[in-house]
């Protein structure tokens, strides 16, 4: 009569797995609150304390870790030295192994680094060729069903289940380790390891190209807007689809009015803000208006109710995603009516948490950029000062441009960006293209530029778009020529002393 081991701390349908197995004939060894749960429904069980003639000790501390359990978990059938050792010792072979650990994520602690737990865990997954090993409540019914219908797990079954027990404990150590770094008195800027988990992957409808293959996994015990995500209609998510739909949601998430941000190839090609009676849609038309051309085949994000009217307006641009904290039911069906458009409901966006990036077999490894909006941390330079209202434009310009690629220059007028020049290797054929883009229209408005000018025909190139003030980091060693400049133009000119590159 072959023995299975449950030992779990979350029971979500042990008891039900376990009736299962005894019906099968299995015998059960089970301890603490495992064993109490399954012998109060009427099931028969052996309490690991039982098997071992040890109580649980040291405060639960020592439970299961004893050569009766270990034994049986680790002993090769077709072993002869192992058989002896059995019959010496008096070991009883355990066939499948049901374990899952101590919530480590949900309250990190000391009292929660499970011992027992893993060892055993391991223990059998290293014995995958004679035991199954269970850690997920999700596979009870697809094993349960295996026996049933076998009398036995198939060795592809056990070798799978073997790899995700392994992958368990070494996502349980990771998070240990990072709760290690975190909780650090004295923390080093950069731990000397880093341990990601990487799970539940979404596989995509292709990676960067059609013939690339590619996929979205979640970071073990971080929460994400992904997450929570809902997609209404339209084709499976693509690699640069997910890659814009981010920055289109993480740029809108960001302003505290209703803004809509279009995104094109990773950068905004349209931002607006909007107002009036409808104003979500308001802000989709100006977003929209600042570079139809390139709005084409881009991603659509908006913070706000999307309305029949800015589905409306939508409906006739090919749009490949739509990203939206919702939307009114008449315009959601309007909208899904589209097959090729992605329809998504989100939560707003945080950041949080490190960039990586891959170079070769190494990783970089950055804190995430963060925009300040604090004036009381800018400078003003120029003899001309801002008022009010072009204080407010010129927030909303570098709140813009921080998240445009370099070298980048942003023009923008009443609430809405009217030029944009990403990703040129010089900052004046940015100022170019987001002026040939603006076509009159930033006149009064403000210029704002990513990384200092370290010429002054950057700024020349934005007195020709008609701006009124320019907002940039400074630090050029040139800074007294370009403020010499904007004081000849009788311009506004922000220091900010923070960069934003984006490459």
């Amino acid at each position: 009569m072959p023995t299975a081991l449950l030992s779990v701390y979350d029971k979500s349908g042990v008891v039900e797995f376990a009736r299962g197995l005894h019906a099968l004939g299995w015998d059960l060894i089970s301890s603490g609150g495992t064993a109490r749960e399954i012998g109060s429904a009427g099931i028969p069980v052996t309490d690991v304390a039982d098997l071992t003639g040890f109580p649980a000790i040291l405060g639960h501390r020592v439970v299961t870790l004893h050569p009766k359990v270990h034994g049986g978990l680790l002993a090769d059938p077709t072993n002869p030295e192992h058989q002896r050792d059995l019959a010496e010792y008096g070991i009883q072979p355990i066939a499948l192994a049901v374990i899952n650990l101590y919530p480590f994520h949900s309250a990190p602690g000391i009292e929660l680094i499970d011992v027992g737990g893993p060892t055993m865990v391991r223990a059998a997954a290293k014995n995958h060729a004679h035991v199954g090993v269970v850690v997920n409540p999700t596979d009870y019914g697809s094993v349960l069903g295996e026996l049933q219908s076998s009398g036995s797990l198939s060795a592809a079954t056990r070798r799978r289940l073997a790899r995700a027990a392994f992958a368990h404990t070494a996502a349980y150590d990771a998070a240990i380790v990072t709760w290690f770094d975190a909780t650090d008195p004295e923390p080093a800027e950069f731990a000397p390891t880093i341990h990601l988990t990487l799970e539940h992957p979404d596989v995509l409808r292709y990676g960067e190209n059609p013939h690339q293959r590619g996929a979205r996994y979640a970071l073990a015990g971080q929460t994400s807007w992904w997450d929570e995500m809902v997609q209404h209609g339209g084709k499976e998510l693509s690699y640069l689809n997910v890659l814009d739909t981010e920055a289109a949601w993480r740029l809108v998430s960001s302003f505290g009015a209703p803004a809509c941000v279009i995104v094109k190839h990773a950068n905004p090609c349209g931002v607006a803000l909007g107002d009036g009676p409808d104003p979500i849609a308001a802000a989709y038309v100006r977003a929209n208006a600042c570079d139809p051309v390139s709005a084409f085949g881009g991603i659509v994000a908006v913070n706000g109710i999307v309305t029949m009217a800015m589905a409306q307006a939508l409906a006739p641009v090919f749009t490949e995603v739509v990203v939206a904290p919702g939307y009114e039911p008449e315009a959601l069906e309007h909208l899904t009516r589209k097959a090729n458009m992605r329809v998504l409901t989100a939560t707003a966006a945080v950041t949080t948490g490190w960039d990586l990036r891959s170079v070769d077999t190494q990783m970089l490894v950055q804190n995430r950029d963060r925009v300040t909006m604090d004036r009381s941390t800018w400078q003003v330079v120029t003899e001309a000062q801002p008022t009010e209202q072009m204080w407010t434009e010129i927030e909303f310009a570098w709140q813009v441009c921080a998240a445009v690629s370099s070298n980048a220059i942003v023009l923008t007028a009443d609430g809405q960006a009217v030029g944009v020049g990403a990703g040129q290797q010089n900052r004046r054929d940015s100022a170019r293209i987001a002026t040939e883009r603006a076509a009159g229209r930033a006149h009064g408005g403000v210029c704002a530029s990513d990384a200092f000018f370290p010429f002054r025909d950057g700024l020349d190139a934005a007195v020709e778009a008609g701006v009124a003030a320019v907002i940039q980091p400074g630090g050029s060693v040139r800074d007294a020529e370009v403020i010499e400049a904007a004081n000849e133009h009788g311009l506004v000119m922000v220091f900010t002393g923070e960069r934003h590159f984006r490459h």
